[in-house]
């Protein structure tokens, strides 16, 4: 087992096999991890193991994920318009659900709480099929094309006025916290779907215009190189034009269009993922977001790799 130092790991890898909490943070202080990220399968019940935990010091919280704790509601689970709700009465919903995790963040000393911010909506879950297409026939296909296009024509009409609505929901919250004085960073990840927000210069546009504000970019790895690969938006280079927006990170790598492996272990690639390395370093705070087939010796491979890269690239 490796110390994983400043490092820490997301609840998402053994959350689901878990009804215990303190069990399920056990478990990943077995794999060496100093600090959890809660995420939103995390129930009021399981905290009740964990919070004394937090207490004695027998683990620290990075970071929670948005909404916090598990609530059951489809109108606010990870993949909806959340912030960026038509409906006004949804959206102050939302934003009443966003002040609460940064509630429970600030009670746990986390540092920032990542958020989905919101989606341009669909009637039915397109990227679904454009994820078939793309497997069965490839990105270059004529039915992908044409059905990425559709899609693409609805995005960026109505992106503008879902981007400003999830900026004006952030900026109440942002409002608040400050009024509660909680220093907590709100982290607006990238997402999984083509259709969700924000792409990276969507990111780019909310913090410029909420500059001052909490608001930051939680820059997941595997999902931006998903969606560089669909075609949503160029990865590599918009990276470049984003890293001082970064604050959080989810360290994972996509194989194709599956997410949630480990860095060079699964992909068998030892050099691709080095493009990361400088945003994983310069973050304030580092999660691994892991499904759960991985295994504990290929998770302390993949942080041998990182962390011994990071630190030939700083010349240590």
């Amino acid at each position: 087992m490796i110390d994983k130092g400043e490092y820490s790991f997301s609840t998402c890898w053994n959350s689901k096999k878990h009804t215990n909490g303190r069990d399920m943070v056990e478990e990943i202080k077995g794999l060496g991890f100093r600090y959890v990220e809660l995420n939103y399968n995390v129930t009021e019940e399981m905290m009740r193991t964990i919070e004394p935990m937090i207490d004695k010091g027998e683990i620290g919280i990075s970071s929670v994920h948005n909404v916090f704790p598990f609530i059951n509601d489809e109108d606010y689970d990870t993949d909806s318009v959340m912030l960026g709700f038509d409906d006004e009465e949804k959206r102050k919903r939302s934003v009443e659900l966003l002040i609460r995790s940064m509630a429970y963040a600030n009670r746990y000393g986390a540092k920032a709480v990542v958020v989905h911010p919101g989606e341009v909506p669909f009637a039915y879950n397109i990227d679904l099929d454009l994820k078939k297409l793309y497997q069965d026939h490839g990105r270059e296909s004529a039915a992908y094309q044409a059905l990425w296009q559709n899609m693409m024509e609805r995005r960026e009409q109505l992106s503008p006025r879902y981007t400003k609505r999830i900026q004006d929901s952030l900026d109440e919250v942002s409002d608040y916290a400050a009024k509660k004085g909680w220093a907590i960073a709100l982290g607006i990840e990238t997402r999984s779907r083509s259709y969700q927000m924000p792409t990276l210069m969507e990111a780019k546009t909310i913090c410029d215009n909420l500059e001052g504000s909490p608001v930051r970019l939680w820059y997941d790895i595997g999902h931006a190189m998903m969606m560089d690969r669909m075609g949503l938006y160029d990865n590599l280079k918009e990276l470049e034009e984003v890293k001082r927006y970064i604050y959080g990170v989810h360290i994972h790598e996509t194989l194709g269009l599956s997410d949630h492996w480990c860095p060079y272990v699964h992909s068998k690639d030892p050099h691709y993922f080095d493009h990361f390395l400088e945003a994983i370093d310069m973050a304030e705070v580092k999660v691994y977001e892991l499904k759960a087939v991985c295994q504990p010796d290929e998770i302390d491979e993949s942080h041998r790799l990182i962390t011994s890269k990071i630190a030939a690239r700083k010349g240590q």
